[in-house]
């Protein structure tokens, strides 16, 4: 009865367009007056002892340490490389697009973040080179879903906090994973490049030409070994990392790059804050959703009619896979971890898929959440960049759906994409 009452409810809240983390605490409230067994507090004190966490500490610093350096100048810097090696090839800006988002996701964790980041330099220019609205604008909410893949990610640290499991190592597993959705995005881009006859931008590649742009970003591109070599030397936890990426990008933003004025660094200071406390608030409001799940037992019964449906782990992750890509239509990928990570776990890990495994196909169908509608996020970031309507991107999203899907079985199905690299360093 409390179960039903905890998600009836939010699905009205949400219908009635609450505010996501606003909806999660209503209706957590809703069902302690149903169920009587916890007081009134039981919300307000969960959303300060579950924020109240040392690895939590690491949402606000990499949403501080992304925005800083997409104001200070690191995005362009790392575009201008990576123009240098792929801008000749047919549909060169297309691929640029993608590297560049891979490589930002290195340093920010945020899909959104790399969108607003990248989007605001290539979209123009990819529009003034012939590329069409739609598939411009497509590509860029798509290729920015990595940021959330390539660690560092946010999502990964919500994940690990809300399990249990080392951050450090799902970190470690997102490398294979990000790196194959980079090359199937690619691959398609190079491929309808091909058929609608977008060329690349004619400059042969020169030595020096290489040395200088990658002279130019050398702060920049150092970044992401100071952040990833530091947590898996030891030198820093992740949490850690976050605060020194942070520090890292306000030098190069005021000091070396000096592209960060007093008046732009207190636009994306007040930016951070006001991302940071939503984050919050719906991280504090999910934390006592899913206690309460917990209180019900909701968790276990899932897990249990589960497996009696099909001990199959194939078919279990094919079910599993389903139901996370429909909540990502609707929910944003904090509260969906949140809230689902309680009850889907205990059904992975029973069928004997590896924790870390499964943590990795969590996050990665949140991130193809990002680029369907109604509530993708990386659509509205996308069409804000390109001033552009909602319909314009959905129209050219499609094939790149069905390419994040099919890295999305591959993953799923394939462990060794996610765990091949830790095997081989303990090893």
């Amino acid at each position: 009865m409390v179960a039903a009452v905890l998600f009836l409810s939010l699905a009205v809240f949400l219908i009635l367009n609450v505010p996501v983390g606003i909806a999660i605490g209503l209706a957590s409230v809703a069902a302690i007056v149903t169920g009587g067994g916890l007081s009134m507090g039981y919300v307000a004190q969960t959303l300060v002892s579950s924020t109240d966490s040392f690895p939590i500490m690491a949402i606000p610093l990499f949403i501080l340490a992304g925005d800083l350096m997409g104001a200070g100048g690191v995005s362009r810097r790392i575009l201008d490389v990576a123009n240098v090696f792929f801008g000749r090839i047919t549909g060169g800006l297309a691929i640029v697009t993608v590297v560049v988002c891979m490589f930002f996701a290195a340093v920010s964790g945020s899909g959104p973040a790399t969108v607003a980041a990248v989007g605001s330099m290539v979209v123009p220019t990819m529009l003034r080179a012939g590329y069409s609205k739609s598939f411009t604008l497509a590509l860029i909410a798509t290729a920015g879903s990595i940021g959330v893949i390539i660690p560092p990610s946010i999502p990964m640290v919500i994940f690990g906090v809300s399990t249990g499991q080392s951050i450090s190592d799902l970190f470690l597993a997102g490398f294979g994973p990000g790196l194959l959705i980079g090359l199937g995005l690619i691959t398609y881009c190079y491929l309808h490049s091909k058929k609608m006859g977008w060329a690349g931008d004619g400059v042969p590649y020169s030595n020096s030409r290489a040395f200088s742009a990658i002279w130019d970003a050398k702060w920049a591109l150092l970044n992401p070994f100071i952040i990833l070599g530091g947590i898996y030397s030891g030198v820093f936890t992740p949490t850690e990392a976050a605060a020194v990426a942070a520090v890292y990008a306000f030098v190069c933003g005021v000091f070396i790059h000096r592209e960060l004025s007093p008046k732009d660094l207190f636009k994306v200071v007040a930016g951070s804050c006001s991302t940071t406390g939503t984050t919050m608030v719906i991280l504090g409001c999910a934390s006592a959703f899913a206690r309460i799940l917990t209180v019900e037992q909701v968790p276990g019964m899932v897990a249990d009619a589960l497996v009696q449906l099909s001990s199959n782990p194939i078919l279990i992750l094919l079910i599993i896979n389903i139901l996370l890509m429909l909540v990502g239509c609707v929910m944003d990928t904090t509260p969906a971890i949140l809230v689902l990570a309680p009850i889907l776990f205990p059904v992975a890990t029973a069928v004997g898929v590896d924790p870390i495994h499964f943590g990795i196909i969590m996050v990665v169908n949140l991130a193809i959440g990002f680029i369907t509608p109604p509530l993708g996020i990386n659509l509205f970031v996308a069409t804000r960049v390109g001033n552009a309507s909602l319909s314009t991107v959905v129209r050219g999203i499609v094939p790149f759906v069905l390419v994040m899907v099919a890295m999305l079985l591959m993953i799923t199905y394939i462990p060794g994409i996610s765990l091949g690299l830790k095997q081989l360093i303990t090893n």
